[in-house]
This record gives structure tokens, C-alpha cells and sequence, in this order.
């Protein structure tokens, strides 16, 4: 539910938040040699979001990290045009 949520609103069709949410659920799959914690699976769907639409990213993880003040939320906000810039700079 937290994953149609962030992605509520965005121009992404339910298909794609399936597939995203399949990819998920294959990588615990993998992983099933051990208990999961819902830590790792928060973590595991911010990295998802993170390279499939920035703005569902955000959304997630202003919830799930619950952000204390205004500061935090705007470091992860440079993060990601950091990140999105040196990503472009190396095309």
C-alpha cells in the first residue's frame, strides 16, 4: 500500500507499479535463506523508487524515514539532483 501511495497521482500506469512491486517480491524471494526484516524491505523499495520515479522516492521516504524537520527532508532532496546530476554529466 505505502508503494501506491507514493506512487499516487504520478503519471505511472498500474502495470509498471506491479512489475516494480513483482521485482520486489522476486529479490526477497532470493533472499529467503533468512528472515527479512520490514527494515530491509522499506530499504529495498526506496532503492527501487529511487531509479523509477524521484517523486514517488521522495514520497516513500518522507514516510518511511519519517524525516524530523525540514533539514533532513532537504538533504535528501540534494541527494537526489547530486546524484541526477552526475548521473547527466557522464553522458
Amino acid at each position: 500500500s505505502g508503494l501506491l501511495k507514493a506512487c499516487e497521482k504520478r503519471p505511472i500506469p498500474l502495470e509498471k507499479i506491479e512489475a516494480l512491486a513483482d521485482q520486489l517480491e522476486r529479490e526477497i524471494v532470493r533472499e529467503s535463506d533468512r528472515e527479512i526484516s520490514s527494515v530491509e524491505i522499506g530499504e529495498k523499495v526506496m532503492h527501487l523508487l529511487h531509479d523509477f520515479d524521484e517523486v514517488a522516492y521522495v514520497r516513500f521516504a518522507s514516510v518511511y524515514r519519517s524525516f524530523k524537520d525540514l533539514n533532513q527532508f532537504m538533504k535528501e532532496l540534494r541527494d537526489i539532483l547530486d546524484s541526477k546530476s552526475r548521473t547527466t554529466k557522464s553522458k
